[in-house]
């Protein structure tokens, strides 16, 4: 079965020989895309759908999320609101609860919050584990986030569990933990931060990863400057997320490395946090990227518009640039060719904006724009 989707405003191709068309159209056939180009040039289909000029961009590609977990932190985010800073311990929270909810209880979790993230038009989702830290539970939470995200990461370096010595825990999360759960998972990434983990831990963590033959991923520079950035670089890790703090020699790391500098703005803004230095990093030359990272305690969104809106209007990236790191730039940062555009042979992810352009994502802010979802073919909005 192919479908038409005709009649497109702007469309956002993500691909330097296209570019972005107007009067333009896609054909979608066997879950890939067939055929784009302009609208008075397009073949037959099965189905013709006309979008009536509007703008249609890739799937959103959220590269970031904590999607498995149970329990409540409203009151950390209250008291955050009147002014206690954020700490990673909050993490132990969610590990209580999630260690105690049933298997049906943390799958019913995800899926509910996957489910609204496709209807935002977000089309790949990558989560992670890190609410178990346990062998079991992660093996648990990897099982069943591979049962509902496009992509799973293992972070049992979340967090050292209270009580627990750390060295002991690192050692446990870089050999039986990480051999249990392997099988489950894609990626591997560490919290390389001041109360998780130092940066001898998260090379130990990291250098067992990579030799299991997991891609590599880390949480850095979050709460100040750090060694996550370089650590990321130095062993070639697919992206280093949040890069909230970044000396100038960081900057220039990731400018000249393939690491992607993955940034969680609705995070900053949640944590009262400064937000990253996105214009720097793209004046440098780096490669930058947008994600959610929902999770219970720091960022409770799935909305990639959101994270678009902010890039746009509080961290001086221009809406071809935001909409960018929201699409392609996450999909380099998942090490995947296939998403985040609409070439021909792309997967036939789609996103239908009800708005004339893409530049609406930031001229009306909050405004819930979605029109119409397609996921590897089918039109699931």
């Amino acid at each position: 079965m192919s479908t038409l989707i005709t009649n497109i405003g702007e469309l956002t191709t993500n691909d330097p020989d296209l570019g972005r068309l107007t009067d333009a159209a896609l054909v979608l056939a066997d879950g890939v895309v067939a055929w784009v180009g302009p609208a008075s040039s397009a073949p037959a289909a099965d189905t013709r759908v006309d979008v009536e000029l509007r703008a249609v961009l890739p799937g959103w590609v959220d590269s970031h999320t904590h999607l498995v977990f149970a329990g409540d932190r409203t009151a950390e985010f209250a008291a955050r609101m009147a002014g206690k800073p954020y700490t990673a311990g909050g993490i132990a929270t969610t590990v209580n609860a999630t260690r105690a909810a049933s298997d049906d209880e943390l799958s019913a979790v995800i899926a509910r919050h996957v489910a609204e993230a496709v209807a935002q038009g977000t089309t790949y989702v990558e989560t992670k584990t890190g609410y178990g830290l346990t062998v079991a539970d992660e093996v648990r939470s990897a099982r069943i986030a591979g049962e509902h995200a496009d992509e799973v990461t293992f972070l049992g370096a979340h967090l050292v569990p209270p009580g627990a010595d750390a060295d002991e825990y690192v050692a446990l999360v870089a050999g039986e933990m990480l051999d249990a759960v392997a099988p489950f998972v894609r990626w591997a990434d560490v919290f390389c931060e001041r109360g998780a983990f130092d940066e001898d831990q998260s090379r130990t963590v990291l250098k067992a990863a990579a030799f299991k033959g997991l891609g590599l991923r880390v949480h850095g520079n979050q709460l100040g400057e750090g060694p996550g950035v370089r650590l990321a670089v130095e062993l070639g890790a697919a992206s280093v997320d949040h890069c909230t703090y970044l000396s100038t020699s960081d900057i220039d790391a990731l400018a000249g490395s393939n690491t992607i500098a993955t940034l969680l703005p609705a995070c900053d803004l949640s944590t009262r946090q400064s937000l990253p230095p996105a214009r720097e990093l793209l004046d440098a030359g780096a490669t930058v990227a947008l994600a959610s990272n929902c999770n219970p305690g720091s960022s409770y969104t799935t909305s990639m518009a959101y994270c678009v809106t902010t890039a746009v209007l509080q961290m001086h990236m221009s809406v071809e640039e935001a909409v960018y790191a929201a699409t392609r730039a996450g999909a380099l940062a998942l090490d995947r060719a296939d998403i985040g555009h609409l070439a021909v042979g792309a997967r036939a992810d789609v996103h239908v904006l009800d708005a004339p352009s893409a530049t609406h994502l930031a001229y009306r802010p909050g405004v819930p724009l979605t029109h119409a979802v397609w996921r590897k073919g089918e039109r699931v909005r």
